[in-house]
């Protein structure tokens, strides 16, 4: 393939198996000796010529978390190159840029199959032309299924057929002239010998890594599905596809059908594999290590036969817990002080839980007394796009030697680099999950409250380029990788953030937002940034005075991205929300309605199952529901009922806002109710509230509003039911709910007097006499803070 070929396609060159593997994660790969029989099954299936319509296009190779299947992807593609048959990879890598997202699939695999399969290229060449919306770095083009179709499928079967000529894809209807080419009869073609050349030593494959690290859930499905539809249509086409992913609901969802081979790697992983791997590493160590050399010369073999069979039974045939352990025996720094040999380490690694948790918090503890430990973990963690340890000291304001302080204890399950500007990346991505779920990580947790930090740091960084270079345009490509960053997703870190601020953080951002307009007065992108803000410190305040200033900066940016542009949606929805916030301060109907038409205009020019409409569909949801409340029309709770309903469906049981959509719908639910008296929507308002609780465990900082809902709707249902147990549980959740509320929030009234009630009727109800007690002190103590609220 000409290099013309894949600047056209604009490939992830770091996603193959051809990749720098220290620089591009997971640096994975089976020792010699080591997944043998498995790596040999897998080939046998991918070299194999598929004669009969029954044969499995597709095996999917599922496993937990560090039971080497990445390991296993590499040495599928690397066997494959070794037997000169044609293959293609994508590796994906969660929190990876375009690695963790599926947009760049299709092009990047279609760039490799150019320069496998020769014959595919002017085929490629002729889709792009009939429709460049392919090469769409995300979601503005195509669907990945016409992507796929267009530039991987297509093209291949119509180099096999041998019958496609490059000008019947350039004109008419694209869809016609794509069936015309991919839909004719192949069986006849693809029993007898290959036509091309590159299929003479087997089937191409194209092996799919990770594939649960994707970010795009509902368009792996719709990959999935379209490969599927595929391989129905063309049973006998010469082309395999190996997927390896961990077990998730919307991959198996689709995968656990017929015509695809299932292999479960934990039937795979055998203590045999793990003995091997040992007695290689420990090779290898031995002969870089001096003190163990001169520990064997004098005592004889080590580890002995029994240290290693000890080792096998511990470590339960995860290869990542194995190179854990490795890495923590051999590691000169490793915890426990310099003072401790491998030899010393060994009885400590047998003691080490083989769950990941404890093999995390362990490790971690090596490094978190060192100064900035908790904050370049917990940014390790939380940014939306690797950083080097050069990017990361920048963005906290801090040298690069005291990040690699930190780091460089920490390699068992964090990749280091050796320079300053490589990113730096967790060894697996199940650490992330470790460190944002509190539950799990305690004292190391990543505090949603960081993401406050990285804003207010972001903005520094991004004002300390601007004042270098006044009036003058930012282009990323010249700014240094923190600078890049803060540019890229300082926003993404204010939407996390949240209601986390303080006022005093909002009043530091407005500043700093302020002074960086003022060094490019007029441009879009700092006027946004600080309306951004202004709005923040408004919603916490309630201040008219920032909602109106927030609102006009808001029209101005606007006025600046007139459609097409692929910012317009994003700022009508900005506009269309902070017009409703000043709404349900102000009442003023003006604000609704204009919010309500601004939402709309957003969802026509994105409607699903756009990927970016969510937005348009929960503030339209929601400006609908607060016009009901004002007006009473049942036809806005209707539209609004469906519209939630719409969004919950687009965000399935792994999405981050899930939590969000079903306190959403169930709120619309709730109010449906009080209308109509409907139990059925009351009894869905409760079950939605009690998995939106759920997905929010204690401490997380929203907790709070779905267990609100959930104590309300209890009521209503104890109302209906006349149940005890949905009594009882409402006043559990009500007691958490005021025990969350410090002494002087401006709820803490309303739940305790709400606490109070519910025990009354518990009293009335059952004659419980130590309620009596609790009542009488709920109600004294919500006395008493009335008092000190009126006095103020």
């Amino acid at each position: 393939m000409d290099s013309g070929v894949s600047e056209l396609l604009q490939p992830v060159t770091d996603a193959s198996h051809t990749r720098d593997r220290k620089r591009s994660p997971p640096d994975s790969a089976c020792l010699p000796g080591t997944r043998l029989k498995l790596v040999s099954n897998v080939n046998t299936w991918a070299s194999r010529d598929i004669t009969i319509d029954t044969e499995p296009h597709i095996r999917w190779m599922y496993g937990y978390a560090g039971s080497g299947k990445s390991a296993i992807s590499q040495e599928v593609c690397g066997k494959s190159e070794l037997q000169s048959r044609p293959i293609a990879s994508f590796f994906f890598f969660r929190n990876s840029g375009e690695r963790s997202t599926i947009w760049r699939l299709a092009t990047t695999l279609a760039s490799q199959m150019a320069g496998m399969i020769p014959e595919t290229e002017p085929l490629i060449r002729a889709a792009v032309n009939a429709d460049p919306g392919l090469l769409s770095p995300n979601e503005e083009g195509p669907s990945i299924g016409a992507r796929m179709q267009r530039l991987v499928y297509a093209p291949f079967n119509a180099a096999v057929q041998g019958e496609a000529k490059v000008r019947v894809l350039a004109r008419g209807n694209l869809r016609a002239r794509m069936r015309r080419l991919v839909y004719g009869s192949l069986k006849t073609t693809a029993q007898g010998k290959p036509m091309v050349r590159a299929l003479a030593r087997g089937p191409f494959l194209i092996v799919l890594d990770g594939l649960d690290e994707c970010d795009n859930k509902e368009e792996v499905q719709e990959l999935i599905d379209g490969m599927l539809l595929f391989f129905g249509e063309n049973p006998l086409i010469p082309l395999r596809v190996f997927i390896t992913s961990r077990v998730e609901q919307h991959i198996q969802s689709r995968l656990s059908a017929p015509g695809v081979l299932l292999d479960n790697l934990v039937d795979h992983c055998s203590d045999d594999d793990i003995a091997t791997f040992l007695k290689v590493v420990f090779e290898d160590g031995r002969r870089r290590n001096s003190v163990v050399q001169a520990y064997v010369r004098q005592h004889g073999e080590w580890p002995t036969p029994s240290d290693k069979q000890k080792l096998v039974k511990h470590i339960g045939g995860s290869f990542i817990f194995a190179s854990a352990i490795f890495k923590f025996i051999m590691n000169s720094d490793a915890s426990g002080g310099p003072q401790m040999t491998p030899m010393d380490r060994l009885p400590l690694a047998l003691k080490m839980n083989p769950g990941l948790d404890e093999l995390y918090e362990q490790t971690l503890a090596r490094s978190e007394d060192l100064p900035h430990f908790s904050n370049i973990i917990s940014t390790i963690a939380l940014v939306l796009k690797p950083l080097p340890t050069s990017g990361i000291a920048e963005l906290l304001g801090i040298n690069t030697y005291e990040v690699v302080n930190v780091l460089v204890n920490l390699q068992a399950i964090i990749q280091v680099p050796g320079t300053d500007d490589i990113p730096v990346t967790f060894c697996h991505t199940s650490l992330r999950d470790f460190l944002t779920t509190q539950s799990r990580s305690g004292r190391f947790f990543a505090h949603p409250t960081h993401h406050v930090h990285l804003f207010l740091r972001s903005l520094e960084c991004e004002l300390k380029n601007r004042r270098h270079r006044p009036g003058s345009f930012v282009h990323l490509t010249e700014c240094t990788p923190a600078v890049a960053y803060a540019l890229t997703y300082s926003t993404g870190h204010l939407n996390q953030g949240g209601g986390l601020f303080k006022l005093s953080e909002l009043d530091s951002a407005i500043q700093l937002c302020r002074e960086a307009l003022g060094l490019h007065p007029g441009t879009p992108e700092p006027t946004l940034a600080l309306a951004n803000v202004v709005c923040s410190r408004a919603i916490h305040t309630g201040s008219l005075v920032d909602f109106e200033e927030a609102i006009g900066l808001y029209r101005e940016v606007l006025g600046l991205r007139l459609s097409p542009h692929p910012d317009r949606t994003a700022l009508l929805n900005n506009l269309g929300n902070a017009l409703l916030e000043r709404h349900q301060r102000t009442r003023t109907m003006a604000d609704l309605e204009e919010g309500i038409s601004l939402f709309r205009e957003s969802l026509q020019l994105e409607p699903p199952p756009h990927p970016d409409c969510s937005l348009s569909l929960n503030g339209l949801g929601n400006a609908l529901l607060e016009r009901y409340r004002r007006t009473g029309a049942m036809a806005d709770i209707e539209e609004a009922t469906s519209l939630h309903r719409e969004l919950l469906r687009l965000r399935p049981s792994l999405h981050p806002n899930r939590s969000m959509s079903l306190n959403n719908l169930g709120k619309v639910l709730l109010n449906r109710y009080n209308r109509t008296g409907s139990v059925v929507d009351i009894e869905e308002a409760t079950s939605l509230f009690r998995e939106a609780l759920a997905l929010r465990p204690s401490p997380h900082p929203g907790r709070s509003v779905p267990l609100s809902n959930l104590v309300l709707s209890l009521q209503v249902m104890f109302g209906e039911s006349h149940a005890l147990s949905n009594l009882e549980e409402a006043i559990v959740h009500c007691r958490e709910l005021v025990g969350s509320r410090d002494v002087g929030h401006k709820s803490r009234v309303e739940w305790l007097s709400l606490l109070a009630s519910l025990l009354q009727t518990r009293f009335d109800t059952t004659g419980q006499e130590e309620d009596l007690d609790d009542i009488a002190s709920l109600k004294e103590q919500a006395s008493r803070m009335s008092g000190s609220t009126s006095a103020t």
